[in-house]
């Protein structure tokens, strides 16, 4: 367990998946209740000053978004989030989804966070504290999320992994369509990273021939895929999405790769089943 959600926050993907986070959150909001189980939490808040100084990547991302004019109203929200932890007008500390997602909840809304990471854990209840809806909770999130979502009102799954084990893949794909079979009225978002193309088709292969037909797929991408040694962009699978998140992610990923973008920057945004 040696990726650190630290080294990467606030960086264009962040934006991509909290941006779409909070619209889905909002949208199950309005059908009722919702539980919200997050598989790999991470802190849940992070000092930009730290690890993602190194990598600058918040550079690149959270704080151009944050010095942008005329941002996309879906984009707003997270800005707001950002710039209310950070009253000074800088962008030292970003919200990780945990923390956005328990700023929202509602008197009968629920979240829990799962995180194998000991030291990350304690900050992960640190960072939710003040929060009685919220928790965190330590356990193999792939495991935990079908517990729990068998047993959830109004199921909203994010599946969060780093992708750094041989199986992250597999194992998301297959808690995704499990949970997403077992009670067609749950959503699942999985984030992933896009590097080549290969990769991410035989993703999407595993979800269909999991019996899968319905999900939302919206990539953003900063770069050609051809270096796989690089994260080239990102992509956010939504299973059972709700009306207008097709849009929804056109808006959020179209700005991302336009502004945050190079040389053969683009999106690609399509709904199957």
């Amino acid at each position: 367990m040696n990726y650190r959600h630290s080294f990467h926050a606030g960086n264009f993907a962040d934006i991509v998946k909290h941006a779409l986070l909070l619209w889905l959150l909002e949208r199950r909001q309005a059908q009722g209740a919702v539980s919200v189980i997050d598989t790999h939490a991470g802190a849940g808040l992070y000092d930009l000053t730290g690890d993602a100084a190194r990598s600058r990547e918040a550079e690149a991302g959270i704080a151009r978004l944050m010095a942008a004019d005329a941002r996309p109203p879906l984009i707003e929200a997270l800005a707001a989030a950002v710039a209310q932890l950070n009253p000074d007008g800088r962008v030292t500390f970003y919200p990780g989804s945990p923390r956005l997602i328990a700023q929202r909840l509602g008197e009968d809304d629920r979240y829990v966070g799962f995180e194998l990471n000991p030291p990350v854990l304690e900050l992960l209840a640190g960072a939710l504290e003040g929060f009685p809806q919220a928790m965190a909770e330590g356990g193999d999130g792939y495991d935990q999320a079908r517990t729990w979502a068998a047993e959830a009102t109004g199921p909203f799954v994010l599946i969060d992994p780093p992708f750094e084990q041989p199986d992250d893949y597999h194992r998301a794909a297959d808690t995704a369509a499990a949970i997403a079979r077992a009670d067609p009225r749950a959503t699942v978002a999985i984030w992933t990273p896009l590097k080549d193309m290969e990769t991410f088709d035989g993703f999407l292969r595993r979800l269909d021939q999991a019996g899968i037909k319905r999900m939302l797929v919206a990539e953003a991408r900063l770069r050609p895929l051809i270096d796989p040694m690089k994260m080239n962009g990102c992509a956010v699978v939504v299973l059972n999405p709700p009306p207008g998140a097709e849009a929804a992610a056109i808006e959020i990923c179209g700005w991302v790769a336009d502004r945050l973008g190079g040389d053969g920057a683009r999106s690609e945004v399509w709904m199957t089943g």
